[in-house]
This record gives structure tokens, C-alpha cells and sequence, in this order.
């Protein structure tokens, strides 16, 4: 008889769990998103740096950079120039907190 009655226990449990197994999912997938934003953001500043070094606009080298879907902000200071990254993220309450930002110089290295 206990058979019958444990035969939707399974399925009960899976019910039960999804939800938190979605979440998890949906919490890994926006720290990824973070992480790649601040990869992103690194390699535009660096593509902007070398644009300035050789004499071209660093803003399209550095939105070139980076994939078209991504919001960015590019700035240049003299010889400076920074870039930040707002990840695509699935939990848009996060999307400020994983905002990354990386600048480059393309100016003479300091003297020691």
C-alpha cells in the first residue's frame, strides 16, 4: 500500500525545486555577464588606446570592439581614454551593479 501512495513523491519534489534551480541559473548566467562585461570593457579601452596612438579616433576603434548588442559609454581625457560596459544581463536590477570600467593611456610611460 505504500507504494500507491509515495508514487507522485518524485514529481512533487521536481515541482518543488524547479523554481530554485531556474534562479540559480538565472544568478549564474548574470555573474557571467559581469565577468565578460569587464573583459569587454578591457580590450575597447586597449583597441581605443591603439587607435590613439596611431592617429585615428579612439571611439569607433573602441565601439568596434565591442559586441553591438552591449551598451558602452567611451570617453577620452588627453591621451586617456575610458570605457564602460553595461552587460546585456537577464536581472536588469543588477545591470548597474556589474557595470565595468577599464581606461587606457596611450601616452609616454612615467619615468621611474
Amino acid at each position: 500500500m505504500t507504494v500507491d501512495r509515495e508514487r507522485g513523491q518524485a514529481t512533487v519534489e521536481l515541482v518543488a525545486l524547479l523554481p530554485l534551480v531556474m534562479f540559480v541559473a538565472l544568478a549564474a548566467a548574470t555573474v557571467l555577464a559581469g565577468q565578460a562585461a569587464a573583459e569587454q570593457a578591457g580590450q575597447a579601452a586597449e583597441a581605443g588606446a591603439i587607435a590613439m596612438l596611431q592617429g585615428r579616433d579612439p571611439a569607433p576603434a573602441a565601439r568596434a570592439a565591442i559586441p553591438a548588442r552591449t551598451r558602452a559609454s567611451i570617453t577620452r581625457a588627453g591621451s586617456r581614454i575610458t570605457v564602460t560596459v553595461r552587460p546585456p544581463v537577464p536581472l536588469t536590477l543588477l545591470a548597474s551593479a556589474l557595470e565595468a570600467t577599464a581606461t587606457a593611456d596611450a601616452g609616454p610611460e612615467p619615468a621611474p
